[in-house]
């Protein structure tokens, strides 16, 4: 008896510490005085879409004038939270009317988990025509028929067991999917019980690619090609520790066949995006790390026209993970522009990490109002790149506008200088606070 009191004291310690944690978000949540996550939706719920091993419900959202061929957004929620409640945080319902998809929200029953998170770690859930992955699959299926969806552009997301639900579902029917993004998750085949899940949310760790990438191998008889995969992740998660989200790239990169390093890195304000594409250029793996934030889906909704609305597990930290996993997915590739205030993202810096010279490039280059998505529709990221110099820069910037660039007389033989003086007085007289 004192033996099963040994092994089972660590995982109630687990769980309060969990259950703590998911009540400490939403009285914070309720304290911030946020709107409630309930409220009115335009979700409908459908049935009879399969078997149904994993006991769980549908639900969905198609524009009235969806077209067909459209792309199809699996969505999967958090613990502890619905489908409606999902879909008014995370605004995919919103952003499906701007670029034309359709979205599906499975919904976790209390009756398989008390906190309704998806049973990402139950060995009879996450394999291949089993459980709650078989579910999922079926409604797939099921919303193509519907929606006459597109079944080249599928994609899912999900938070936190909800993202690590995406990465059963990317693991076990990869050839379903056209991308995936993964917030606050888990890699896939990290745990096969609730001890083990406890356990890899809430310590550090960092497991080999090798072996990150042969569970992922196994569970499915694909070879290739890969899903394109977006990760995001807060610095300060307690839930899920950042780790988790550092083994997911490591999973993806070696199933990918890409180098742990990857090609490119940017920071955006003091968040920090990294990038790992193939041969031709194509980005197949992208990597936010959210400075600061904790356990929950980043938005930014104080812009006009932004989509989703902030509250427990939901962070207004002034990025919007929906707009720019929409974008990496190429949703807008025969579409309505993403709304052009929706997510502004300041000038970004860019380090490629395979060695050459720095470059910068800013929001003109790859910002959400800028011609990166005519590119990203082409099926390709292009990128305006400069020698990390910073008169090559403005002396460019000026011949390009059709403008004599202003320069320093130097002595014979040294390259010209910019000069600073008319361009700092052309910037105040600009903003109004130089009269002449």
């Amino acid at each position: 008896m004192r033996d099963f009191r040994e092994v089972l004291a660590p995982l109630q310690e687990y769980r309060s510490k969990f259950e703590g944690l998911l009540a400490a978000a939403r009285d914070k949540a309720a304290r911030a005085r946020v709107a409630p996550a309930d409220r009115p939706t335009r979700l409908r719920e459908l049935t009879g879409f399969g078997a149904n091993p994993g006991n769980l419900r549908m639900f969905a959202y198609a524009p009235e004038d969806l077209p067909p061929k459209a792309p199809l957004v699996i969505a999967l929620h958090g613990c502890t939270q619905t489908s409606v409640e999902y879909d008014n945080g995370t605004g995919w319902s919103s952003l499906a009317d701007s670029l034309g998809f359709a979205v599906v929200y499975p919904q976790q029953q209390p009756a398989n988990n008390p906190k309704s998170c998806f049973s990402w770690f139950l060995p009879g859930d996450i394999a291949r025509g089993q459980g709650e992955a078989l579910s999922i699959r079926e409604m797939v299926e099921h919303a193509i028929a519907t929606f006459a969806a597109d079944r080249r552009k599928v994609f899912v997301t999900g938070l936190s067991a909800g993202g690590a639900m995406a990465s059963v579902m990317l693991a076990t029917y990869p050839e379903v999917f056209a991308g995936g993004a993964i917030i606050a998750g888990l890699p896939y085949g990290c745990a096969s019980n609730v001890q083990q899940a406890f356990e890899a949310m809430f310590t550090e760790h960092e497991h080999a690619a090798q072996a990150l990438g042969d569970r992922l191998r196994a569970a499915s008889r694909h070879r290739g090609p890969w899903p394109k995969i977006s990760v995001w992740h807060g610095t300060c998660d307690p839930i899920v520790k950042p780790s988790n989200g550092e083994d997911i790239i490591r999973q993806w990169t070696n199933v990918h066949g890409l180098s742990e390093c990857p090609l490119r890195q940017e920071f955006i304000e003091n968040h920090t995006r990294r990038v790992w594409s193939d041969a031709n250029g194509e980005a197949l793996i992208e990597a936010f790390s959210i400075s600061g934030m904790s356990h929950g889906v980043p938005l930014a909704t104080t812009a006009e026209g932004s989509c989703g609305s902030a509250g427990a597990f939901f962070l207004d930290v002034g990025i919007s993970s929906t707009h720019h996993i929409a974008r990496f997915w190429q949703l807008n590739e025969s579409m309505v522009e993403v709304p052009r205030a929706a997510a502004p993202v300041p000038a970004t810096i860019q380090i490629p990490t395979t060695g050459g010279s720095p470059v910068i490039a800013g929001a003109a280059a790859e910002g959400p109002h800028s011609s990166a998505e005519t590119s990203l529709a082409h099926g390709e990221e292009r990128q305006t790149r400069y020698p990390l110099d910073p008169n090559a820069v403005i002396a460019a910037a000026f011949k390009a506008a059709g403008l004599p660039v202003p320069e320093v007389p130097t002595a014979p033989g040294t390259p010209p200088h910019v000069a600073p003086g008319p361009i700092i007085a052309a910037a105040l007289k600009a903003a109004g606070l130089l009269q002449r």
